[in-house]
């Protein structure tokens, strides 16, 4: 099993301008380059879990979700939180399986 801690969406060291529109792609694509330096994918990943600074976000969150996973579909939890790092609006953790 190969466990990422939580990702949110850092580009060069800052926080992405442009909510969670911005954020949850780049969470995504920093968990991509993450996988793939271990010889993992997004289609390894088994569970997730989503953190959310406002649940009203959460119908959006799971339309990018979905888009960035394709057909593969994780086991997922997804929570409502006060803060999360830097002021992000998402963070995702996942678990993979890479035999």
């Amino acid at each position: 099993m190969l466990v990422l801690s939580g990702q949110i969406g850092i580009s060069e060291g800052r926080l992405v301008e442009g909510g969670l529109e911005a954020e949850l792609p780049q969470a995504m694509a920093n968990m991509r380059a993450l996988l793939e330096s271990e010889g993992a994918s997004l289609g390894d990943v088994v569970k997730t879990m989503v953190f959310l600074a406002d649940l009203d976000d959460y119908a959006r969150m799971n339309e990018l979700y979905c888009e960035a996973f394709g057909d593969h579909r994780p086991a997922r939890s997804a929570f409502g939180v006060a803060a999360l790092p830097l002021g992000a609006r998402v963070e995702v953790e996942a678990w993979a399986h890479v035999g």
